[in-house]
């Protein structure tokens, strides 16, 4: 849903400094939340380019929509109303530049039947992604212990076709995709629900970065 132009406040958007308007947490009394950065058009479109003769051909993959596609920053998962005012607040506190960003590969995690689209660790970047961690943490958030690894979760492969899919997948990917670099202006706190078809993903606050 578009954010309202007027200046008018409607019911049911709350407004916050760095989130224009942003609809409230009330869906359930759990959220299962993300922090991450959205892709620019220009990518997006490339991206999608680079994997529609595999998309139009190989079953047996649940795919994100292009719309929803993403680099995660954190993961917090189930989240109380309480937690989300808490971790909203942590998140518009975050003070960071603008991100270089740049898709270097798609790829798959063969084990998990995960196909991805790679993307550089620049270090700001991975100064961001500290911040954001961090913020977590002292929402009372689980830390994670992985290093971290920047990437776009692409599709899903599923389990009963995951080894004939995979190599027919890899068989119908460019072998070398270019990819447009941008500069990432904003991160996001967004809600994502599980469905057959996939995840579907709302954003709830937008939180801008700086440009310098």
């Amino acid at each position: 849903m578009p954010c309202p132009t007027n200046a008018r406040k409607p019911t049911g958007w709350r407004w916050t400094p760095k989130a224009k308007c942003v609809r409230p947490a009330v869906d359930s009394p759990r959220m299962r939340l993300y922090v991450g950065i959205p892709l620019n058009s220009e990518v997006r479109a490339e991206l999608n380019s680079a994997l529609t003769p595999a998309i139009s051909q190989v079953d047996g993959w649940r795919w994100a929509s292009a719309d929803s596609w993403h680099i995660t920053l954190v993961f917090l998962g189930n989240t109380s109303q309480e937690q989300f005012e808490v971790i909203s607040s942590q998140l518009r506190a975050v003070n960071s530049p603008a991100v270089p960003t740049r898709i270097d590969r798609i790829d798959f995690f063969g084990r998990a039947g995960v196909f991805f689209a790679n993307v550089s660790l620049c270090s700001e970047l991975s100064a961001l992604q500290q911040k954001v961690s961090d913020a977590a943490t002292q929402s009372g958030f689980a830390q994670e212990t992985r290093p971290y690894h920047p990437h776009i979760t692409l599709a899903r492969a599923e389990d009963r076709t995951r080894s004939r899919s995979l190599r027919a997948f890899r068989d119908m990917l460019p072998e070398a995709p270019e990819f447009s670099p941008f500069l990432a202006e904003e991160f996001l706190l967004f809600e994502s629900f599980l469905g057959p078809a996939g995840a579907r993903y709302e954003v709830r606050e937008r939180f801008e970065l700086t440009r310098t």
